[in-house]
């Protein structure tokens, strides 16, 4: 793969900036388990293996089963994954894919039965976040640490 330009090396200011994102979306209060599944099945959409390896990692560090994860791309089709589970993964679904018709009714409406206004946005938030460091990573080649 050739090599490219690494923004946290060449532009630092940009990369802290995103750094505070990262910041908040790992102390807000949003479940550690609702964001690594957030993380996951975004980068699973997109194709970035640099945060597939990076959160699969650690998803298993915080207890997540192999199984779960082995399955994440295909959710709908097991009952491994609670009803609060099956709506973020759709909303990380229908944002990460935003272009195709963006987040549903259906699917804000079932967000809503289930979350507080502040919980929806801090998952939306983590949603825009792992999609904008996939995007980073995809375009500049960034490397899997081994």
């Amino acid at each position: 793969m050739e090599k490219r330009v690494q923004i946290n090396t060449a532009e630092p200011k940009a990369y802290k900036a995103l750094g505070e994102l990262m910041k908040y979306v790992k102390t807000c209060d949003l479940d550690s388990v609702h964001t690594e599944l957030i993380n996951i099945r975004a980068s699973q959409i997109n194709g970035c293996a640099f945060c597939l390896d990076m959160h699969t990692r650690d998803a298993l560090k915080q207890g997540e089963k192999d199984q779960r994860i082995f399955v994440l791309s295909a959710w709908r089709e097991t009952d491994f994954f609670s009803e609060e589970e099956q709506v973020i993964l759709r909303m990380t679904e229908e944002i990460t894919l935003i272009s195709q018709q963006g987040l549903s009714s259906e699917t804000y409406q079932k967000a809503a039965a289930l979350f507080d206004e502040h919980y929806i946005s801090k998952i939306i938030m983590a949603i825009v976040t792992i999609n904008t460091l996939n995007r980073i990573a995809i375009s500049t080649h960034k490397p899997i640490v081994s």
